[in-house]
């Protein structure tokens, strides 16, 4: 825990610069009306040895995946981080993820970010990449916001099939934007491509996911040829492990590729921070969010990186502004790029072949019903497990094996199915494990 001293000296020499005799004094413009007037409810201050304790005893709550098998993903996987990650993530040139301002001095980061925008490019089948987002909710609503411009509409379609945190983090951001969202529920695990169309009709953008969320194989092209059909823009949110072996958005059809770059170089870290990755066709260059490193020469005619374009508010004038990203996440996408060139392309296909196989040998080893049995799936698949999913996980983890997700959380009928992920790093073995946890808690 770290320590920060603040005496009364301190505090009475900062009023002092600051030019007011108390901390009273920092709150007397505001309406006495609009102030609360008392201490706040709180119980007592701890001691800095009870504050300990206390922090300590949260922490423990927290089980990480060397502690528990975990067949747990719906949007964050468990991975392999190489060990090179790590190693060049700590040195001293990247430790932050603030932004270059100044070229002359900042060489190295924008010659990452420039390498991670054009591994992005290759991975998707876009043109143009962006530095990095926060995370791959809100690079939903920046491609939103690029539709919206780009085409006049006010209507974004979105699939049932897309993560329940994406859609929901696009519906906080529409009222802003001025859009309206439309769902188009799915068919037994995917879209229909004639539904999309109807609701595609007079719509900005239609948003999809491949995989889904159902580990399901989306028919991708169709959907994306009823979005260009309708004058939408087609928006691919996908999986950067599945493009080893699955096609890239930009070979058919789609105008944005977005996506969670975590799976590819970041750690499960409880939750985040991670980082979303935002690409596109070279039409919407000066629409794209955040900012993007350019190639030059300098004066001596040596190769050179600078901030090229930049959209944020404070850079150019407000009313052409369509972000206000500040810091991107230039770490968390380093660690995205380092494992992709360490991986390679015959890597990243091997990595997802082996999710596939591992995936198809739980399904039979399981052996429960398929929820969407007629489906392809990459690296998630749900089954029906005869009585509350949620029930069945807490007395799965209390063995020492976190089963899945409960599907009833965000979709209704689903009460009793369970959401499994399989990534590179199960074995059989442990596939296995799984298979006599859920036998033994019942169902």
């Amino acid at each position: 825990m770290g320590y920060l001293s603040l005496t009364d000296a301190d505090r009475e020499r900062m009023l002092a610069t600051i030019g007011v005799s108390s901390v009273e004094d920092l709150f007397r413009d505001i309406p006495a009306g609009v102030q609360l007037g008392r201490p706040l409810e709180l119980e007592p201050a701890l001691t800095e040895q009870e504050l300990a304790s206390h922090l300590g005893q949260l922490a423990a709550k927290n089980v990480h995946t060397g502690q528990e098998l975990s067949f747990l993903g719906a949007g964050v996987y468990d991975h392999y981080v190489p060990a090179v990650v790590d190693t060049l993530l700590s040195r001293g040139e990247f430790l932050t993820a603030y932004t270059p301002y100044q070229p002359e001095m900042s060489q190295g980061v924008l010659q990452a970010i420039f390498e991670y925008q054009t591994a992005i490019c290759e991975l998707t089948g876009m043109d143009v990449s962006n530095a990095s987002g926060y995370d791959g909710t809100t690079v939903a609503a920046d491609a939103c916001f690029i539709a919206k411009h780009a085409t006049g509409r006010a209507k974004v379609v979105v699939c049932e099939t897309v993560n329940p945190q994406v859609r929901q983090v696009v519906k906080t951001y529409a009222p802003g934007f001025g859009l309206e969202v439309v769902e188009v529920l799915h068919d037994d695990g995917t879209t229909a491509p004639e539904r999309l169309a109807d609701a595609a009709e007079g719509a900005a953008a239609v948003i999809f996911q491949q995989p889904n969320f159902f580990g399901c194989l989306e028919p991708a092209p169709e959907l994306a040829a009823a979005a260009n059909d309708a004058g939408a823009l087609a928006v691919a949110h996908v999986d950067p492990i599945s493009l080893g072996v699955l096609e890239a958005p930009g070979r058919y059809g789609c105008a944005i590729a977005i996506g969670e770059g975590q799976g590819a170089g970041n750690h499960l870290s409880f939750g985040g921070p991670h980082y979303g990755f935002v690409a596109a066709r070279s039409d919407f260059i000066r629409r794209m969010p955040g900012r993007i490193v350019g190639e030059t020469t300098d004066t001596a005619g040596e190769r050179g990186y600078v901030l090229t374009l930049q959209t944020r508010e404070q850079h150019i004038r407000r009313e052409k502004a369509t972000s206000n990203i500040t810091t991107n996440q230039t770490l968390l996408a380093l660690g995205g790029l380092i494992t992709l060139s360490w991986l390679g392309p015959q890597g990243l296909r091997e990595v997802g072949e082996t999710c596939m196989a591992l995936g198809e040998y739980a399904k039979e080893r399981l052996g429960f019903p398929l929820v969407f049995a007629d489906q392809t799936t990459f690296k998630e698949f749900a089954i029906r497990v005869g009585r509350p999913a949620r029930e069945v996980i807490r007395d799965a983890r209390a063995l020492g094996v976190h089963p899945g997700y409960p599907l009833g959380r965000d979709y209704a009928g689903l009460d009793d199915c369970l959401l499994v992920c399989v990534t590179e790093k199960r074995s059989p073995a442990e596939i296995d494990r799984l298979a006599d946890v859920l036998a033994e808690v019942g169902t």
